[in-house]
């Protein structure tokens, strides 16, 4: 299992979950996992991860890329640092990883259009196969 692999994949879920009404429910398993560290060490990191959060909920929309990059980043690091001391905690941030990408399967895609004058947008759950192309327009009557 690669630690460095492991943390990427767990920052950006927990990243994901920062803005969500289910931040609450997944920041209990990450402050329960945290605990190896102690109480002390479980509060700081947590502390951070607070901080993290709330610089994401505050931060306009058009910036929240950028910032949801840097805090992937940061978080990336905290977390590799914990699972180096706490390799058995592994399997479960994968396991909460894993929980979180399903839930947010299950939720459905989140799209937002915007001055979409006179085009159409596509919305798929999978791949789109179109090996005849894509065709706008009326359709064509009585050929």
């Amino acid at each position: 299992m690669d630690i460095m692999q492991v943390a990427g994949v767990g920052a950006a879920a927990l990243v994901a979950e920062m803005a969500k009404s289910t931040w609450e429910t997944v920041r209990a398993v990450v402050a329960r996992m945290l605990r190896r560290d102690g109480e002390r060490g479980a509060e700081q990191v947590l502390m951070l991860v607070d901080g993290a959060r709330q610089q994401l909920i505050d931060s306009p929309e058009s910036e929240r890329g950028p910032v949801e990059e840097r805090l992937r980043g940061e978080l990336l690091i905290q977390l590799a640092a914990f699972l180096q001391r706490h390799p058995d905690a592994a399997s479960e941030l994968q396991r909460l990883t894993e929980q979180v990408e399903g839930d947010s399967a299950v939720a459905g895609a989140r799209t937002n259009v915007h001055h979409n004058t006179n085009s159409q947008v596509v919305i798929s759950g999978g791949a789109i196969n179109a090996s005849g192309g894509f065709h706008y327009g009326r359709p064509e009557v009585g050929r």
